[in-house]
């Protein structure tokens, strides 16, 4: 009955770290949060290494060790959050083992995005609203304001299609790149490179650096480099997409 329960704490623990860090949460909240409902279960002495394609969590030399793989990653900070609430809920005894588990469960099941329409639009909103933040004028506020919902539109079509994030960034990037090359030439626009700069701007993983840093800060390297590796990843592709377009 006593392995039954362990097994069902770290069950429980490993879903709380996977579903934290699928939604963008840094490697160290994720591990404070894993040793905390373990304590509150009664494991002292588990060890967690928690990288961003994986999660290994141990109670210790005596007891079993589990390893969780980690294949997608976005973010949701409301997933974050529910999870939080859980984990305070079972630190302080409002929540058994199973009830905890039950209800990550239903967080994991649940699609808490917002619809894909208001993610267009909020990405064009805040394509329009950077060019002003640039000192650009209204009149390419139209031009940036397309060019990045636009820009969203295809990274996510790609995304899905191809499964392949570098490639669909080089690819929105390039689509950003020539809208705002077409609105230059049509009068539409009268400067190049604030439209560009505003139009990509949706696409620029900007969780994703301040996570790298924040872990490194912390002290966990591997993620952090990681991370930062696949921020740099992210720009080198952005950088391309635009300079490709503007090379013709």
């Amino acid at each position: 009955m006593l392995n039954e329960k362990n097994d069902l704490a770290i069950d429980c623990c490993l879903l709380a770290g996977r579903l934290m860090i699928e939604s963008g949460a840094e490697t160290y909240r994720v591990e404070d949060t894993m040793t905390r409902m373990a304590i509150s279960q009664g494991l002292i002495g588990t060890q967690s290494f928690v990288t961003p394609t994986g999660i290994m969590f141990s109670l210790g030399k005596d007891g079993s060790t589990r390893l969780m793989s980690i294949k997608e990653r976005w973010t949701d900070l409301e997933k974050i959050a529910l999870v939080n609430q859980v984990s305070r809920k079972l630190t302080t005894n409002e929540l058994t083992i199973e009830e905890a588990y039950e209800e990550l469960q239903r967080v994991a099941s649940a699609n808490l995005m917002f619809p894909f329409i208001w993610q267009l639009i909020a990405a064009a909103v805040a394509s329009g609203s950077f060019l002003i933040l640039f000192k650009g004028t209204w009149w390419d506020v139209p031009a940036a304001t397309i060019a990045g919902g636009t820009g969203f539109v295809v990274v996510t079509l790609i995304h899905e299609l191809t499964r392949v994030k570098f490639f669909a960034e080089f690819i929105a990037a390039s689509v950003v790149g020539s809208i705002a090359f077409l609105a230059i030439l049509g009068n539409l626009g009268t400067d190049l490179n604030t439209i560009i700069i505003s139009g990509v701007m949706p696409l620029v993983p900007g969780l994703l650096i301040t996570n790298a840093v924040r872990d490194l800060m912390a002290g966990h390297f591997v993620s952090g480099v990681s991370k930062g590796a696949e921020a740099l990843l992210t720009a080198f592709a952005i950088g391309a997409g635009v300079a490709l377009v503007l090379s013709f």
